[in-house]
């Protein structure tokens, strides 16, 4: 049997194990988005999920800049960007507070090797285009995916030669200096900021993505959800999803959103 044969429709996820769900982690770029963009019922989806006791963190490599805003203004309870390199988090007063992975010292010094990586990589492959939203990250590089496999290939040697991490999505090539990845700064946030060892109980947390950097979220939780897209990727993660949504991006999500909020119902007295 092929890996996508093996794949379970979410609509047969058991009651029991979506009820014991206590918040959903999500990336976003083509898993709440669709050929990019956010539909109305996929925020409604968050926003439903929030009002009905499980908060929604989206975990993503999209850049700083875009995460303040998402943390702002969306009905989430925090936002973990650039594939796992901070959490932005409305703070009391309103505002936002910004927690990195690393102190302000190694945060300096992984800068200044990214910007000799960035100038090495354009002498060595012109071709490739960075990405345009870099200059609202904060600790990592970021390249629009090349078309081309080699090219593609050569430019995450790149990264690997450097001695930085590297991962490839639907979206970019992206690259940093650190270790961690989403999975390590969503253990690190959900024991500081809610107290909860996901290692101890992954069954309390709900994944869902839809490329490459979500392997590890993917091998981690058992309520993991590959939303339908996920297919196009799975030669290149190891453990697939548990689950995988009749529909792409968004859709899919939302698929997810009515599964744990019926599950939950059912449990009310």
């Amino acid at each position: 049997m092929t890996v996508i044969a093996a794949l379970r429709p979410l609509a047969k996820a058991p009651a029991a194990a979506l009820a014991c769900v206590r918040f959903v982690l999500t990336d976003m770029d083509d898993t709440l988005t669709h050929e990019g963009y956010l539909s109305a019922r996929t925020y409604d989806a968050i926003e439903r999920l929030r009002d009905g006791g499980i908060p929604v963190l989206p975990v993503t490599a999209a850049p700083a800049g875009w995460a303040d805003q998402m943390a702002r203004m969306w009905p989430v309870d925090g936002v973990i960007a650039e594939n796992g390199g901070l959490l932005l988090r409305r703070a009391g007063d309103g505002d936002i507070e910004r927690r990195f992975w690393h102190g302000k010292e190694e945060r300096t010094v992984a800068a200044g090797r990214l910007e000799h990586l960035r100038q090495t990589i354009h002498a060595d492959l012109p071709q490739v285009e960075l990405a345009s939203d870099q200059p609202f990250r904060l600790c990592s590089l970021a390249f629009r995916v090349p078309s081309d496999p080699g090219l593609r290939a050569a430019l995450v040697r790149h990264f690997q030669a450097a001695g930085a991490e590297v991962t490839v999505n639907s979206l970019w090539v992206l690259g940093w200096f650190g270790d961690y990845d989403k999975l390590g700064m969503a253990r690190r946030v959900m024991r500081d900021v809610h107290g909860l060892d996901i290692d101890a109980t992954p069954d309390a947390v709900a994944y869902a993505g839809d490329s490459v950097n979500d392997a590890p979220m993917f091998a981690h939780f058992p309520t993991s959800v590959g939303v339908s897209t996920v297919i196009d990727f799975l030669s290149d993660i190891p453990r697939p999803p548990a689950w995988i949504t009749r529909g792409p991006g968004g859709d899919g999500f939302v698929e997810l959103a009515d599964a744990l909020l019926a599950a939950r119902d059912r449990q009310k007295p």
